[in-house]
């Protein structure tokens, strides 16, 4: 029964940590509510099937997750040229990207050769400005905000692995307080589960501002390290098949709005570490029942999302910075570990936080481009004259 519960913690610290960051970046590439919601059902079953398909057949704890590095990606790049059949049209590109990287580990080699001060302060840099949301709303928005972050830095000091998840519990209280206050409950019809297809289309910036950074930073953030973590349990992930299957289910969630599925990397411990149990041959399990509580999440998320967006202002924006705090940190130190990058890292943090877009693509490329461009001048020395 050990793993069987770890499974389902994993899923619920999991999603309850990161789903508005979902939402908020589905809603910033144009999606409408309903689309929305359907992209938040959608990468929700994709995660809880690859997590059950691969934790099955491979007898080990193959944790899947939507990319939340990536979701705040998109939440500061905005709306996309062609709108979001375009994003759609992204995140589609994207899944054939991690295929292809399964079946040629040149692409993930070329990821890898990015310097890793350069791939962390991009991330950082476009965790930023939704790290500061909660501090603006709570000066616009103190008596919503305020018991979010209350409870949030509260359960930081006694149960950290919490902290995140029932700061989301205090939203809920706070949104329905405001909902019941102002007879503004959602209709039933808008609690169904349904999805909402999206015929994808392709335009040069989304291949560009959206593709390419949103392909770095799950691989760099996500599907390497998800892989490392597995590997300090005495894990040994098949490389090809995992990429393939979560490849395969982004490309399958894409049309109806999921952005991305990846191997998870921070709840990835919670499934195979000690906490799954003493036996390390049967942590496996945690995998699926983590999957299977996914699914079952995924027929609810139609219904949260419809009480989320209608949620007082500032309150989505509070829970989803806590939760990208973590994130944030580990990518600062990662970023200003290295003195001999830290200049190319700081240029790189501070082109990605300016969300300034250039030939209607993000910053988050084009911090890429500078970062690694002033790595290369700086940090790369010529042989001596002979």
């Amino acid at each position: 029964m050990v793993p069987l519960g770890a499974g389902i913690v994993t899923a619920l610290v999991g999603y309850t940590s990161a789903f508005a960051v979902v939402l908020a970046g589905l809603r910033a590439v144009g999606a409408t509510p309903g689309q929305a919601a359907s992209g938040l059902l959608a990468v929700t079953v994709t995660m809880g099937a690859a997590s059950a398909l691969l934790s099955w057949r491979y007898r080990m704890p193959i944790i899947s997750a939507w990319s939340t590095p990536g979701a705040a990606l998109l939440a500061t790049t905005g709306a996309v040229a062609g709108g979001w059949p375009a994003a759609v049209g992204a995140f589609v590109v994207c899944g054939v990207l991690f295929v292809l990287t399964g079946l040629w580990p040149t692409l993930a080699r070329w990821v890898q050769r990015i310097p890793t001060p350069i791939a962390q302060a991009m991330l950082a840099g476009v965790l930023l400005p939704l790290c500061i949301a909660p501090i603006t709303s709570l000066t616009t928005h103190p008596w919503a905000v305020a018991p979010v972050l209350l409870v949030w830095l509260v359960l930081l000091r006694l149960r950290p692995r919490w902290a995140v998840p029932l700061a989301f519990v205090a939203a809920l209280v706070v949104i329905a307080v405001a909902l019941l206050r102002d007879d503004a409950v959602p209709a039933f019809a808008e609690l169904v589960p349904h999805v909402e297809w999206t015929t994808p289309s392709i335009t040069l910036q989304a291949l560009t501002g959206v593709v390419l950074p949103l392909y770095i930073v799950t691989m760099a953030s996500q599907n390497i390290p998800g892989a490392a973590v597995l590997g300090s349990y005495g894990y040994s992930v098949p490389w090809r098949p995992a990429l393939a299957v979560t490849g395969i289910g982004s490309v399958l969630g894409a049309p109806f709005g999921g952005h991305a599925i990846n191997l998870a990397a921070i709840s990835a411990a919670l499934a195979a570490g000690p906490d799954a149990g003493p036996d390390t041959t049967r942590r496996w399990i945690a995998g699926v029942s983590s999957g299977a509580a996914n699914l079952v999440l995924g027929v609810l998320s139609t219904g949260l999302t419809a009480v989320v967006l209608a949620a007082p202002d500032g309150v989505i924006q509070a829970v989803a910075g806590v939760a990208l705090v973590g994130a944030f940190a580990a990518a600062a130190a990662g970023a200003m570990s290295d003195e001999s990058a830290r200049v190319p890292a700081a240029i790189t943090f501070i082109v990605a936080a300016s969300g300034t877009s250039l030939a209607g693509i993000g910053s988050a490329f084009w911090a890429l481009v500078i970062g690694v461009a002033v790595y290369l001048v700086l940090t790369v020395r010529r042989p001596l004259d002979a």
